[in-house]
């Protein structure tokens, strides 16, 4: 059987791709959070909030380190898989891949080791600085790379001569027309993100008995967060929908499951895509809400991906079913912001088993969701690599032989499964031993009760705003 070079190219880039995405996405979020801490700290002086922080840049520093690990060779392989695209495009990407280095990652580099080291050896001003130095590297490197990737989706400010494109127009360039939706939203699942990884663990924290005050307060933040920015996510979703259908619409046909442009289109909640025969087999949908969604008319005309030919649709199945996941996950996060509200009258959000355990599953959550969006991007897009410009086909490094690619895969994915695996380790070292050896202070160290939280043992009576009752010891 002859190996594919084009399919194993894809496959591996996909691979790095999906394995590398999942850390930005929490550290950006994450870096946020701990400026807020290190911010409260500053104001208050309380030690509370030095010790969350303390927590929670540790976590930072491991997942960070696996994110650059993960991330350094993706550019390499536009050079080894997809050198075509390298050369086609070197005038427009390389210097936007290079300004994400010199302007983010450096900044983050270098206020990381601060951030990590610097507490009792600088000022806490200083030290406040490096933690927003720190978030601000990591929007900037987004800003970066979302501007390349939003390019590829809809390419503005380039003319192309000889098969080079060559850039007329920096800022149409850098800001195409699909870059504001994609970095605002990939911004908000990044808080998403880091929101409910640390709503999740300061509900297991809390079913244990561990550092309740502590973790209450972290997860009471998190959820007044979450309860905006869920919705927030689903709007700016709207838009974005929007805009795809605007410059994309067969990747929007391929997320709706629709053959025939038409109006009135249903929204399949269920369905079988079967691309050979161009049909859905096992239709279960609202008739005319994807028309009202996409077009806010009833009657509104939806594309459907019979326009063009067979070989320039995307593969439907994964990109309808991924887009599904992504929303679904989105309504279930709504969900549960709201539930956070409604427990908040006597503090039971804390208190509740139920939704503690319920907060633990959703901090794996917002990673699929987040994976099954970047399907639906980059798999939608196909078969372009730079939109309706330069396909896949024409990208590939010619000299690439099926047996090359397959080699460079496997050895990615060991390599991978080594990293990810110590990367895993370490975090699980730092989660189990929590904030116990912090040595900030000891003044919150009676917070923690003698036994775990059950249904039937709470370790304080009060409410959200209330202060510990029996001197902040648990109730025995």
């Amino acid at each position: 059987m002859e190996l594919d070079p084009l399919f194993l190219s894809r496959i591996q880039f996909a691979f790095i791709i999906s394995f590398h995405a999942i850390f930005p996405v929490f550290t950006i979020g994450l870096a946020s959070f701990v400026a807020l801490l290190e911010a409260l700290a500053f104001k208050t002086g309380n030690p509370l909030w030095q010790r969350l922080s303390g927590f929670w840049t540790k976590v930072f520093a491991v997942v960070f380190g696996m994110g650059v690990v993960s991330g350094i060779v993706m550019s390499f392989q536009f050079g080894t898989n997809w050198s075509n695209f390298a050369q086609a495009t070197a005038n427009f990407m390389g210097p936007v891949l290079s300004y994400e280095v010199v302007t983010a990652f450096f900044l983050e580099a270098a206020f990381l080791g601060v951030l990590l080291f610097g507490r009792d050896k600088v000022p806490p001003g200083v030290h406040l600085l490096a933690a927003l130095m720190v978030a601000l590297g990591t929007f900037i490197s987004s800003f970066w790379i979302l501007s390349a990737n939003s390019w590829m989706q809809t390419p503005a400010g380039v003319e192309v001569r000889d098969g080079i494109f060559h850039v007329v127009s920096w800022s149409e360039a850098i800001f195409n027309p699909s870059f504001y939706y994609r970095f605002a939203h990939m911004g908000l699942a990044s808080f998403l993100t880091g929101g409910f990884v640390v709503a999740g663990v300061s509900a297991w924290y809390l079913l244990r008995g561990r550092e309740v005050e502590t973790n209450r307060k972290a997860l009471s933040i998190c959820l007044w967060l979450l309860l905006i920015i869920a919705p927030a996510q689903a709007i700016l979703g709207d838009f974005h929908g929007l805009n795809t259908l605007e410059h994309q619409p067969m990747k929007v046909a391929a997320m709706e499951g629709n053959w025939e442009t038409s109006s009135n289109v249903p929204l399949l909640l269920f369905a079988w895509p079967d691309q050979e025969n161009q049909t859905n087999h096992f239709e279960i949908g609202i008739p005319g809400l994807a028309s009202y969604i996409l077009t806010h008319e009833w009657d509104g005309v939806v594309p459907g991906l019979n326009e063009v030919p067979r070989a320039e649709q995307p593969p439907v199945g994964i990109v309808f079913w991924s887009f599904r996941v992504m929303v679904g996950i989105g309504l279930l996060m709504i969900a549960v912001s709201v539930a956070g509200l409604v427990l908040r009258s006597g503090g039971r959000y804390w208190r509740t088993p139920w939704f503690l355990q319920s907060l633990r599953f959703m901090s794996i959550t917002p990673f699929i969701a987040v994976l099954a969006g970047w399907f639906v991007t980059e798999i939608g897009r196909a078969p372009w690599l730079v939109q309706g410009m330069m396909t896949h086909a024409q990208s590939v490094t010619p000299s690439l032989t099926g047996g090359m690619a397959l080699f460079s895969l496997i050895g990615y994915v060991l390599v991978y499964a080594v990293v990810f695996s110590a990367g895993i380790y370490y975090l699980l070292r730092v989660l189990y031993t929590g904030m116990e050896d912090s040595h900030i202070t000891e003044e919150y160290e009676s917070d923690r009760p003698k036994r775990p939280l059950s249904a039937t043992h709470v370790p304080f009576e009060f409410g959200d705003d209330q202060e510990p009752s029996n001197h902040g010891k648990p109730a025995r």
